[in-house]
């Protein structure tokens, strides 16, 4: 699998006449996930006009159409160090019963003992209504086809079930994952040589543990890895069967385009048949089947933006206070390798707490163009970190707020007064990072 880098355009349209633009708002957010949920809330409640395009149709991103419901980390070492919006997302599935939250003054021994797991179905709700509640206009089953700069604002084409429809924005925030609005717009991205595998997350049924003999699994196991019949998994599958799920490294995948992003689907659900016919040969599976498979293979990795900042790994495992430090990350370096089916995966130091610039959230040269979430400037490393859903909650209320502020004083993004965003965040109810005075000093040479 290659990778490179990406920075020209598509074949441009043309810049559509006022007669053919369906509608304006002052800002578009691209994705309907952890980050682009926080942005457009935070956008709307900012006061501006502000519109949601999701491709499914539903909101929640990773976490309801991948399965990936366990959002975290929202707390480091005892403090809270994420809240604002996401936590607010976090707190009401809990009052309505989607989530049992753990006892964050505890420093737990194994950090995912702080992720929350979520019922997918309320958490969709509660974004639903949120958005609703801020005046969001939510545009599902939509996708952005074209995007062309005008002298008196930027024009989005959406390409959705009744076919081509322009709309007129003042800002965008990309928060589509995989930085697809960034490319449109040709500003450069950046994506490794090999690619972190993928999950397709599942729950399997119908065997009694009990009555399965460890010894002979590992036989018929090893019989069909010799034959071609199944893929070598990191996990141990005993121990997938004793947790009722058959733990996936889906290898040689790209969820950057729609091809690519169609075999990795295709590739994914024929990796769970397959084992799932495997397992069936072992005594006491006889009956074994998928009870729930998740719509779509989870996907760690594939563009990452070239920020006017770039985190690196050096930067975020040391808590490197940016000067224009807008957020913390809490999360080890967790890099799922492409070979060797197993993790990289590196602790932070008691007391660290890695931050995030807002200059990683800005494509080299944009004026019009924030990215949110899991493609934000950063490297393969650093990223394997920051990816995680409170991180992207995180960046999503960072990047709406700048955007608001950027639509209403008609700026620049990358004039947006840092101590205006950094008052504005804290205002609705973020935590943002106290920045030395050295560091304020070192802004503009950083």
């Amino acid at each position: 699998m290659n990778g490179g880098h990406s920075g020209g355009r598509a074949a441009a349209l043309p810049i559509p006449a006022a007669q053919d633009v369906h509608g304006e708002y002052d800002i578009i957010v691209f994705g309907g996930g952890s980050a682009g949920c926080t942005a457009a809330i935070q956008a709307a409640r900012a006061g501006k006009r502000t519109a949601l395009v999701e491709k499914n149709g539903i909101l929640g991103g990773t976490t309801t159409v991948a399965s990936v419901n366990f959002p975290g980390l929202f707390h480091a070492w005892g403090k809270q160090i994420i809240r604002g919006i996401g936590w607010e997302i976090i707190e009401r599935t809990a009052e309505l019963g989607g989530a049992t939250l753990p006892d964050f003054s505890v420093v737990p021994d194994r950090h995912w003992r702080h992720q929350i797991l979520v019922n997918r179905f309320v958490y969709s709700a509660v974004l639903d209504r949120l958005c609703l509640e801020a005046g969001v206009s939510l545009r599902l089953h939509e996708m952005p086809a074209a995007v062309q700069r005008g002298k008196d604002g930027v024009y989005v084409a959406l390409v959705g079930k009744s076919g081509l429809k322009w709309f007129k924005a003042s800002k965008l925030v990309d928060a589509t994952g995989d930085a697809d609005v960034t490319g449109l717009m040709g500003y450069p991205r950046c994506k490794g040589e090999q690619l972190q595998p993928g999950t397709l997350i599942n729950d399997i049924g119908g065997y009694d543990p009990a009555a399965i003999d460890p010894a002979e699994l590992k036989r018929v196991y090893e019989d069909a890895l010799r034959a071609g019949e199944a893929v070598r998994s990191r996990f141990d599958m005993y121990n997938d069967l004793k947790a009722g799920r058959i733990n996936m490294h889906v290898q040689d995948i790209d969820g950057s385009e729609s091809q690519t992003r169609t075999l990795a689907e295709v590739k994914a659900r024929r990796q769970l048949l397959d084992t799932v016919t495997m397992l069936r040969r072992v005594p006491g599976c006889e009956r074994l089947e998928v009870r729930y498979a998740a719509g779509e293979c989870g996907i760690r990795e594939t563009w990452r933006i070239d920020g006017e900042a770039v985190v690196d790994e050096n930067c975020y495992v040391s808590g490197y206070v940016w000067p224009d430090a807008v957020c913390y990350s809490f999360y080890p370096i967790d890099l799922h390798h492409h070979s060797g089916y197993h993790i990289e995966q590196k602790v932070l130091a008691p007391g660290i707490v890695p931050t995030l610039p807002y200059r990683a959230l800005i494509p080299k040269g944009s004026d019009d163009l924030l990215v949110a979430g899991r493609c934000v400037s950063g490297d393969r490393m650093a990223n394997s970190a920051f990816r995680v859903q409170a991180s992207c909650m995180a960046t999503g209320q960072v990047a709406g707020m700048a955007a608001a502020i950027a639509a209403g004083r008609n700026c620049s993004v990358r004039d947006v007064p840092l101590a205006e965003l950094r008052e504005q965040l804290e205002r609705f109810g973020a935590i943002v990072p106290d920045v030395p005075v050295v560091a304020n000093k070192r802004q503009h040479s950083d």
